[in-house]
């Protein structure tokens, strides 16, 4: 399976109606790739808190409408990041959309873990509550979003429901990337699965974001990573390297707490 991540440069001054039609063209220039995933937020920025609100959508929105019509042309399976969502109910969550080659929205996922100490997206987003697989052909997609990467019950929880490659899209600063690099690395090796980290460019809202999107192994090596700038890094992933991992260091078997029943994923 090859995979694309489009590392997008978020900066003040750039409107979201432009900047929802380049990503579109940089999806469609992915058309040899068979997954395509975006950044945490791009619309607005991660840290843009006061356009959360009158940025907010459905999920059948702009954005989605967007990047339907850009996997479609593509032919791609898209993550396409996550959006502002506004509910029915007027609550706001940071949700993340997955796209099938035909357009069609095939998962969405709602950001458990929310940044901020009781500042911010903690107190602006209401909380998801249900992890999110999504079964392609040759692999299942775990996913998660930017803080979330710090919790590695969560991704356990994706190891147990049959993920073998963890999606991490996110809004990460640069003042703290060297713990971005060692969470995306840390989580491959403790789940034994690929980590397709995604993360914004570019400063908005004062925060510089960190860059430096990476793929790495089952066994934590770095198969590619972006520099600080906006960047497309592509990656071809061995789908039998997840199972040949378990198999060859089946660390995942010697759980004692928290294992699901017996018969599992190994």
């Amino acid at each position: 399976m090859r995979a694309s991540l489009i590392q997008i440069a978020v900066n003040d001054g750039e409107s979201v109606a432009s900047r929802r039609s380049r990503v579109a063209e940089l999806v469609r220039d992915q058309s040899d790739s068979d997954l395509v995933v975006l950044p945490e937020l791009w619309t607005v920025g991660a840290f843009a808190y006061e356009q959360f609100e009158t940025e907010a959508e459905p999920l059948d929105g702009p954005t989605y409408e967007a990047m339907a019509d850009a996997a479609r042309d593509a032919g791609v399976w898209l993550h396409a990041g996550s959006i502002v969502e506004r509910a029915g109910d007027g609550s706001l969550y940071n949700t993340a959309l997955t796209l099938s080659p035909t357009g069609e929205l095939a998962a969405t996922y709602r950001k458990i873990h929310r940044f901020g100490f009781d500042q911010g997206e903690a107190v602006l987003m209401s909380a998801g509550d249900s992890l999110t697989t999504v079964t392609l052909p040759e692999q299942t997609l775990g996913i998660s979003t930017c803080y979330d990467l710090r919790f590695p019950e969560l991704f356990r929880g994706l190891v147990d429901a049959g993920a073998t490659t963890m999606v991490v899209a996110a809004g990460w600063p640069a003042r703290r990337r060297s713990h971005w690099t060692l969470l995306n690395r840390a989580r491959a090796v403790e789940d034994q699965s690929y980590v397709l980290g995604c993360a914004l460019a570019g400063t908005h809202a004062g925060v510089e974001q960190s860059g430096h999107s990476l793929v790495v192994d089952p066994w934590g090596e770095v198969l590619a990573e972006a520099g600080p700038g906006e960047d497309v890094i592509t990656v071809d992933l061995d789908p039998k390297k997840v199972a040949e991992t378990r198999d060859q260091f089946p660390a995942l078997k010697d759980r004692a707490l928290g294992v699901r029943a017996p018969g599992g994923p190994r």
